[in-house]
């Protein structure tokens, strides 16, 4: 059990370096990587993104907040 907590938190660890680095490397050479603020003003003027962006972070919300509290009351 701890094994699967330290490498399910060390996988987040390494997803959010990723995105620093990511985003580091973005603002210093936008011709080559575009930085996220960039990115993000490109994809929310689709409606369909915006719909499907709200739809994902539901999604998330409702599986892994409302899910939890669920089973901890019926645990």
């Amino acid at each position: 059990m701890l094994l699967t907590r330290i490498l399910t938190i060390s996988a987040y660890l390494l997803c959010l370096a990723i995105a620093v680095g990511i985003e580091v490397i973005g603002n210093r050479n936008p011709e080559r990587l575009a930085p996220l603020g960039h990115l993000l003003d490109e994809v929310m003027e689709s409606r369909s993104a915006r719909i499907g962006i709200l739809m994902f972070w539901w999604w998330v919300g409702w599986h892994f907040l409302v899910g939890q509290t669920v089973q901890s009351v019926h645990g």
